[in-house]
């Protein structure tokens, strides 16, 4: 039986055990780990890529509804202010002063020998700037108030007193107004309407004597 050499053992046992040699496991497997860890930063930069792509789109949007709801809200304070102002007017206008209404009262006021020869209504309406809220120095907030009218009227009245004797209803004339009703209702004290001047008899073109005098009515200041 033929006896066979490997002349080449001694070189194929070190070229296998160069290959079980565990340093290149170790590379082979660092180069496998590197690999994926590449593969996983390059997966986390694609997805940040897209997050921060839609996070532009998302602000994008959430901009443009900025925008709408400012101006919302800008159309909604002026509209608020136009209402407020309209509710004011009808105030006014519900509760001005009205020359017709002080005529019917004063026809409830007569006696047969005086005459009521003219009025006059003066009217005065100031306005009260509209105070914005603000922070005081205590760092409080201070409301604001809106702006108001103030209104004031005086109403005048020239009278001529022909009794006898001339002057003598004045007085009866003066309580008269003071307490009807419409003068009680709107200008509840009386000593708002109070004789104004008086002068001395004086004799007419018919030869009889009279007195001239004035009253005022003077209203409360009202603030709408």
């Amino acid at each position: 039986m033929p006896i066979r050499i490997n002349l080449l053992a001694e070189d194929q046992a070190a070229e296998d055990q160069r290959r079980r040699d565990p340093v290149k496991r170790v590379v082979w497997a660092g180069l496998v780990l590197v690999s994926l860890m590449l593969a996983w930063a390059s997966s986390l930069q694609l997805k940040t890529m897209l997050a921060k792509r839609e996070l532009g789109r998302l602000e994008s949007q959430i901009g443009a509804h900025t925008n709408a709801y400012q101006i919302v809200m800008a159309n909604k304070k002026k509209l608020d202010d136009v209402r407020r102002r309209l509710e004011g007017l009808r105030d006014l206008a519900a509760n001005r002063f009205l020359n017709g209404t002080v005529l019917n009262a004063l026809q409830k006021t007569t006696f047969d020998d005086v005459q009521l020869l003219r009025f006059k209504a003066d009217e005065a309406y100031v306005l009260n700037e509209e105070v914005k809220a603000h922070t005081n120095s205590s760092d409080k907030l201070v409301p604001g108030k809106p702006a108001t009218v103030t209104e004031r009227v005086v109403l005048t009245m020239d009278v001529k007193d022909v009794g006898s004797p001339p002057g003598d209803l004045v007085n009866k004339y003066t309580d008269s107004v003071a307490e009807a009703e419409y003068f009680h209702k709107v200008i509840t004290n009386k000593s708002n309407v109070k004789l104004l001047s008086f002068s001395p008899a004086q004799t007419g073109a018919d030869g009889k004597p009279f007195v001239l005098f004035t009253l005022e009515c003077r209203y409360p200041e009202l603030t709408r």
